[in-house]
């Protein structure tokens, strides 16, 4: 009986062993397929005064925005870079809707779109008659709607007139929507592939919670996605994106924490300043830019991101 006993625990060693060793395996494969060990950040551009809210055209440049500068740029792959809009409502989060137009969160408290003709179209400034805080981060789902937060970054205390800082919808129609205000600093937002997740960032609680998204667009089922400890000195949850598989790149300590759907982390990329916001671009959407202090980044990696206003995600 004693050796059945022996056998059977060394038996489940040896399968719990295999089991971690698997584990261990299946992480590693899981961050080489995202990142060649040879992948490395590249300085594109410098001088900035706040480098925030990257997006890709499909056309072939990266725009981005600096806030305090309440500029707009254009950078183009040759190098060079101009200025897309100024004065600009001191930009932040950027993204393209279905027709590629681009919308803007804006610190001057407004959301607005930039239309095919260079008009600018304010789409969001008040909810229930009161001035938003700061928008500050934005994405639109494939139905349209633009999803965005809005912390107080940008104003002062005695310029609130909500009393709170909340996650919200616009739709088609002109509707604006609270989606949730039971955030503290929400920030940085994305959906999941198939959009049934909304992931926003915290950069107070220094967190990613994650939101299932329901068919009438509203949220529901808040909870804790991943945790992102760390110096606050060295970066904070901010910007986030999210590649074709699912996995959630998000500004913190240190630089680009990158975790899988299931929220574990898979790899960070160490970026010299602290990271505000981050796009995928190029033809293949396998470059992601990053904007980090007064300067804008970039590094190769080997899975795609979802592409800002792609009618066929």
């Amino acid at each position: 009986m004693k050796k059945n006993i022996l056998g059977i625990t060394a038996y489940s060693l040896l399968i719990s062993l295999l089991t971690l060793q698997q584990s261990c395996a299946n992480t590693s494969d899981g961050v080489s397929a995202i990142m060649d060990s040879n992948a490395k950040v590249e300085k594109l551009s410098d001088g900035l005064k706040f480098a925030e809210g990257p997006v890709w055209h499909p056309t072939g440049f990266l725009l981005f925005s600096d806030i305090p500068g309440d500029t707009i740029y254009k950078w183009t792959t040759n190098g060079k870079l101009s200025v897309f809009r100024r004065p600009a409502g001191n930009p932040n989060g950027n993204t393209l809707d279905r027709e590629e137009r681009l919308i803007t969160a804006q610190h001057n408290r407004k959301l607005t779109r930039t239309e095919k003709n260079g008009k600018i179209t304010v789409l969001a400034e008040r909810y229930q008659g009161k001035r938003l805080n700061s928008p500050n981060d934005v994405v639109v789902k494939s139905d349209g709607s633009i999803y965005f937060t809005d912390p107080p970054y940008g104003i002062k205390k005695e310029q609130e007139e909500l009393g709170f800082y909340g996650i919200y919808r616009w739709k088609p129609d002109g509707t604006l929507s609270l989606l949730n205000k039971e955030m503290v600093r929400p920030n940085g937002i994305a959906f999941s592939p198939d959009e049934k997740k909304l992931y926003v960032s915290d950069s107070e609680k220094l967190h990613i919670r994650v939101f299932d998204v329901n068919a009438d667009g509203t949220l529901t089922n808040s909870k804790v996605f991943a945790e992102l400890p760390g110096p606050t000195d060295k970066g904070v949850p901010d910007g986030m994106k999210v590649d074709v598989k699912g996995n959630v790149y998000c500004s913190g300590s240190g630089g680009v924490w990158i975790f899988s759907p299931t929220g574990q982390v898979l790899d960070k990329i160490t970026v010299p300043q602290s990271v505000t916001n981050l796009a995928w671009g190029n033809k293949d959407y396998k470059t992601l830019y990053i904007t980090a202090g007064n300067s804008i980044y970039r590094i190769r990696l080997n899975i795609p991101g979802i592409q800002p206003g792609n009618t066929t995600r």
